[in-house]
């Protein structure tokens, strides 16, 4: 996986993997304590259709603090209203991860339909600060921000009863905030993937998994 890791070392940029999930207002389960004899119930609210996507950036460079970036997207209650991230949402998030990082990025991501649009490759195209390679298929476990999401699954969100969607909004950003602030958790989530990032920006990858990065631009 060494030709992403060449690429930003030639052009001084940060590897920065991208994800995205979804939170609904049904709090995922997680093992908690309780009195003995007594089943632990989380009671909530009746179904809802309000749901939080957020789309991530996990972003290392070696000698830098490791960064989080992120995005939110509200799902509105409306019929036709659009329920994903749409490339253009894509575009100003490396944006913004770009003007933060005052560097230029190595984009990495798996191969959602929206990623590989043509005004996606275009942009990166026509931007010397961006460049894309996609993620092998099928390989989450290659991606460090699935290990932001697990953190967040695990620990704030975990058993909490959302009284409304202002809530979980809240939970999620103050969460992601703590992360932002524990670089040593971001560096974890890169440790779990296997993948190593050598002072030279070449990225290694541990495990014996057929790799194939094409650029979107060279």
């Amino acid at each position: 996986m060494a030709a992403g890791g060449s690429t930003a070392a030639a052009l001084g940029a940060y590897i920065v993997f991208e994800g995205e999930a979804g939170f609904a207002m049904t709090p995922p389960h997680a093992r908690t304590w309780s009195r003995r004899g007594r089943y632990p119930v989380v009671r909530v609210r009746g179904r809802s259709r309000r749901r939080i996507s957020i789309a991530a950036l996990a972003c290392y460079k070696p000698g830098e603090r490791p960064r989080l970036i992120y995005r939110p997207r509200f799902h509105l209650p409306w019929k036709g209203a659009r329920k994903s991230f749409a490339w253009t949402d894509y575009r100003d998030l490396a944006v913004r991860a770009h003007l933060q990082l005052g560097a230029p990025i190595v984009l990495v991501w798996d191969n959602l339909n929206t990623h590989r649009s043509a005004g996606m490759r275009q942009y990166a195209a026509d931007h010397d600060w961006l460049t894309i390679f996609q993620l092998p298929s099928h390989a989450p476990d290659l991606n460090p921000v699935e290990g932001i999401w697990s953190l967040l699954r695990r620990g704030a969100l975990a058993n909490v009863a959302f009284t409304d969607p202002d809530h979980l909004t809240r939970t999620l950003r103050r969460a992601l905030s703590q992360i932002q602030h524990r670089p040593d958790l971001i560096d974890g989530c890169l440790t779990e993937t296997g993948l190593t990032i050598t002072p030279n920006l070449t990225l290694i990858q541990k495990a014996s998994v057929p790799v194939n990065w094409p650029p979107v631009r060279a």
